[in-house]
């Protein structure tokens, strides 16, 4: 059954959720050079980060704070994400000593940054510690000490779309009063040599479904859902959860492989009993690599091909970065505010749209207005966990 969306925040390189979709609205870029790792080594030289204030800034290199101190200031997606939690806490006025309330956080790299650096900064026993924080437990309570259960999924890169997914069962089921969907990623270092063997040379920055895209560069962020049932009394949705469709193909690490995204596809309008002729708009996944680009553009041709008029199609890794584990809920989150607002930002970084998506209508060069109701939001992981959803204006 469809659930209500009663609040959404996210944080990303632009800022919150307003001043983000505020930036996208304009074509700005996020992207600016690596920090806190020897990027020429890893092949890796820009990257879209969050920068925080002097207080928890681990790129000052400090040597006047005690050892603990230094480890705290490393845990920085756990920080994003407990003020994404806060917020939607507050929003959709949620409260965890008089309802039955579970958080689950979708991750991709979780907090492993400090698991990386603690050894050699600060010793046995903050690995220990490191290792405790790896689930997002002690992070969510911080903000929210009486939620029931807290859950950390850590599925790649729609690893957020999984978490609204058993979100949305959750609310079904009756096993909960509320549910937040929520996500966090930072860089880390092991992440960013991976990427940095994806390419020739450094990447400059996104550019999505590009003829000439040169690969992904990493972004930071987080973001959460406050999911509830659909009627629930005195709630005034930002919009209707229709469904989650989701697939597992596992046929390779990181090859997209087309039959199990459309799957996924499929199962997102059976269980909302719609058709592709419905949407109005995709939030792509868009990594802007050689792979995933091509594959995700000939899926949408096929997926709409039997229309005369396809749906406006954006992007948003061209200006934020990818976000891993986050990407998928900071891709709805901007499709409520386009349903809100019935405008469509463009796909930053997109100048020449590859052959494979010469038919589609990716918003290009500046907003298109429209009107929209329903948006399909894709997002794809490594190994082949991929998630896709539908989201109704309210």
């Amino acid at each position: 059954m469809p659930a209500l969306i009663a609040a959404s925040a996210i944080r990303t390189c632009l800022g919150d959720g307003a001043r983000t979709f505020a930036a996208l609205l304009r074509g700005d870029c996020g992207v600016g050079p690596i920090r806190d790792v020897d990027g020429a080594r890893l092949n890796v030289t820009a990257g879209y980060h969050i920068i925080d204030d002097d207080r928890h800034n681990v790129d000052q290199h400090r040597d006047d704070r005690r050892p603990d101190e230094r480890a705290e200031a490393l845990y920085r997606p756990s920080r994003w994400l407990a003020d994404c939690i806060r917020d939607v806490l507050a929003d959709a006025h949620l409260d965890a000593a008089r309802q039955r309330l579970i958080v689950l956080v979708g991750t991709g790299l979780r907090e492993l940054r400090i698991a990386e650096r603690c050894a050699d900064d600060t010793g046995q026993a903050s690995i220990d510690a490191a290792t405790e924080r790896l689930h997002f437990d002690a992070a969510v309570r911080e903000v929210c000490p009486g939620v029931a259960q807290v859950i950390t999924i850590s599925n790649a890169c729609s690893a957020g779309g999984h978490a609204l997914a058993l979100a949305q069962d959750l609310i079904d089921l009756g096993e909960a009063d509320a549910v937040i969907a929520a996500a966090t990623d930072g860089m880390t270092e092991s992440m960013l040599a991976m990427i940095g063997r994806f390419a020739n040379g450094p990447t400059p920055r996104v550019r999505p479904f590009d003829r000439d895209r040169l690969g992904a560069l990493l972004g930071e962020g987080a973001a959460a859902l406050a999911i509830v049932p659909d009627r629930t009394p005195d709630v005034r949705p930002l919009a209707r959860l229709l469904s989650s469709g989701m697939s597992c193909d596992a046929t390779h690490e990181t090859v997209p492989n087309a039959d199990g995204i459309m799957r996924a596809i499929a199962d997102a309008f059976t269980r909302a009993g719609r058709t592709p002729a419905d949407v109005d708009l995709v939030v792509a996944h868009g990594t802007g690599t050689a792979l995933n680009d091509p594959t995700e553009a000939a899926l949408l041709q096929r997926e709409f091909e039997t229309r005369t008029t396809p749906p406006l199609i954006t992007g948003i890794k061209g200006a934020l970065g990818h976000t891993s584990g986050a990407a998928a809920l900071m891709n709805v989150d901007v499709a409520i505010r386009c349903l809100h607002g019935s405008v469509v930002p463009p796909v930053v970084g997109l100048r020449e749209r590859l052959d494979e998506g010469a038919a589609l209508s990716f918003v290009m060069d500046a907003p298109v207005e429209a009107t929209l109701r329903l948006a399909q939001i894709n997002a794809f992981g490594f190994g082949g966990v991929n998630t896709i959803t539908l989201v109704e204006a309210a």
